[in-house]
């Protein structure tokens, strides 16, 4: 009798079933007042040798319990299965995600990396945050200099912690631990206390280029950026090299590039002068080669640096820089 109900026991945990009318089958089958296998076993027991009442009662109220918590349990899992309603067409098609776009920075930034990679410079990373050497110093800016007061800068720390500028202090980095020949470009985001408008912001992107290596000429420097001009604007753009100053590059200039929207005859775009101010460049200021441990009498290099934002704003006809930072999707979606 206990090898019977030890065999009925394994059958209950083996059942399974999410229907109501099978469920309830199995608990008539087994607890049924009349003629279920429960009761009938209960009805046994007085036929039970008194020595194994004790054995046999525990197991048969073993029986019951699990009857009873099985059938709990799956007609409760039927019932919270019939209770979930869907309410829509299953044979509809699939919504589609939309998909995401690159900002115009991101597309411009890349752009520019991959025409200058052509060319054998390779990209190099500073961080935002920096100190004066690296920022000012080391590039010329002496202190009380005049020319400190050409970028409003946000300090950290007074005198010496700020954010950076601009992108050459990536420069000045790479220079402090890579020996000649170096040739790279810094893209990055820099910072300047500058009031927010349609034509400034207090945060944009640059990308700083410099070579470096024995008998480098004011020459190649014009004809990297004539390559990048063309590569990037087309191939009948033309530019133009007005003297500047900046103090990291003697002699500095700024390039000019015809507009391409009227083809240098003039618009309200460039103003009417058919061209287009989109860098500043130079060769190294030898002070600047020295502060870097590298000897100006063996090596020349030149240097240039353009603003993202700028230059996506020719390249897309943008009016307004503070569009790149509102995230306006009807503004983003156009971009691909």
């Amino acid at each position: 009798m206990i090898e019977n109900i030890k065999q009925h026991i394994s059958d209950v945990e083996n059942f399974f079933s999410d229907k109501i009318e099978e469920i309830e089958e199995f608990r008539i089958k087994y607890m049924s007042k009349k003629g279920g296998i429960v009761t009938n076993l209960f009805n046994e027991f007085r036929n039970i040798p008194i020595e194994s009442k004790k054995e046999f009662g525990q197991f048969l109220n073993d029986l019951k319990k699990i009857v009873e918590e099985k059938v709990d349990n799956l007609k409760t899992k039927a019932e919270d299965k019939g209770s979930e309603k869907i309410d829509f067409d299953l044979s509809l098609p699939g919504d589609s995600n939309a998909l995401g776009t690159r900002h115009p920075i991101s597309i411009v930034r890349n752009q520019i990396i991959e025409i200058f990679s052509r060319i054998g410079f390779t990209v190099s990373e500073g961080p935002e945050i920096e100190d004066d050497w690296h920022n000012f110093s080391a590039l010329n800016f002496p202190a009380e200099h005049p020319a400190r007061d050409m970028q409003d800068t946000f300090f950290i720390q007074k005198p010496d912690i700020l954010l950076r500028t601009h992108t050459s202090n990536g420069q000045i980095r790479v220079m402090e631990t890579q020996k000649p020949p170096v040739r790279i470009i810094v893209p990055g985001r820099v910072f300047r206390n500058e009031a927010v408008s349609a034509r400034a912001h207090c945060i944009f992107h640059q990308i700083e280029g410099l070579y470096i290596d024995k008998n480098v000429s004011f020459a190649d420097l014009k004809q990297t950026l004539m390559y990048f001009a063309k590569e990037f604007f087309g191939e009948e753009t033309k530019i133009r090299l007005r003297p500047s100053y900046f103090p990291f590059t003697e002699p500095s200039a700024e390039m000019d590039v015809s507009c391409s929207i009227c083809g240098g005859k003039g618009c309200n775009v460039c103003k009417y002068t058919g061209w287009l101010e989109v860098l500043g460049c130079g060769m190294v200021d030898p002070n600047v080669l020295e502060s870097c441990n590298i000897d100006s009498k063996e090596y020349t290099g030149f240097a240039f640096g353009m603003g993202i934002e700028r230059i996506t704003m020719l390249k897309f006809g943008i009016n307004d820089l503070r569009l790149y930072f509102e995230n306006d999707l009807r503004f983003l979606r156009q971009f691909s």
